[in-house]
């Protein structure tokens, strides 16, 4: 409800966003109000308001014709609203996911990208660049439960990698071992030698050599 005085408004609509439009998700709800607004006339902007799914626009009985207005334009916007892309932070309240494995499976492909768009930050020169996402993938992939195969996925590749790097230090540590034990057998005739000629330095003064 916007900050007029209860006794000042006498304008109202409403509009319910349907589940397809906000797949479950309040974040993805406060995200179509967003967008709703930034289509508005600034002074109509705060007029439009969201509480437990259902959009309402209210003002005051002098201000009419932006009332009619402002109406038209969010009944215009709602009859598409169920495709508008799907932001990061809405996809990650959707699917219950993580910021890292929303990454990771943007980056192996598994999470497909619907493109990318650019914004200005609020108050700020800079401008930042994400990926967004289909709203009809995003709820295939909630209705499939892919999130959780993925997982089990992301599991078992993480186990096997585990497995390699201990088998890869077994090896690393066999090969320097047999390294040692190889230094040793060939430093191993020569003592063998010594042992078995033991006394003949006394045989050749004996002049048995001669």
């Amino acid at each position: 409800m916007p900050k007029h005085e209860m006794n000042d408004v006498e304008l109202v609509k409403t509009w319910v966003l349907p589940p397809s439009a906000t797949l479950g998700s309040s974040i993805r709800a406060k995200g179509i109000l967003l967008e709703l607004r930034a289509r508005l006339p600034v002074a109509s902007k705060k007029s439009l308001d969201i509480e437990q799914g259902e959009l309402t626009l209210s003002m005051p009985a002098s201000d009419k014709a932006e009332f009619h207005a402002a109406a038209s334009v969010v009944a215009s916007a709602l009859k598409d609203i169920e495709s508008l892309p799907v932001i990061p932070r809405e996809i990650q309240d959707i699917l219950s996911i993580k910021t890292s494995e929303r990454h990771r499976w943007l980056k192996d492909g598994r999470l497909p990208s619907a493109g990318t768009r650019t914004v200005k930050l609020r108050g700020r020169a800079r401008k930042i660049t994400f990926h967004v996402f289909d709203p009809r993938v995003v709820e295939d992939l909630l209705d499939r439960g892919a999130v959780e195969e993925w997982r089990e996925e992301d599991a078992a590749a993480a186990s096997e990698s585990r497995r390699r790097a201990a088998y890869k230090a077994k090896l690393t540590r066999s090969l320097k071992r047999g390294k040692i034990v190889k230094a040793e057998v060939v430093a191993a005739p020569d003592e063998a030698v010594r042992t078995e000629l033991a006394g003949w330095e006394e045989f050749g003064r004996d002049g048995l050599l001669r």
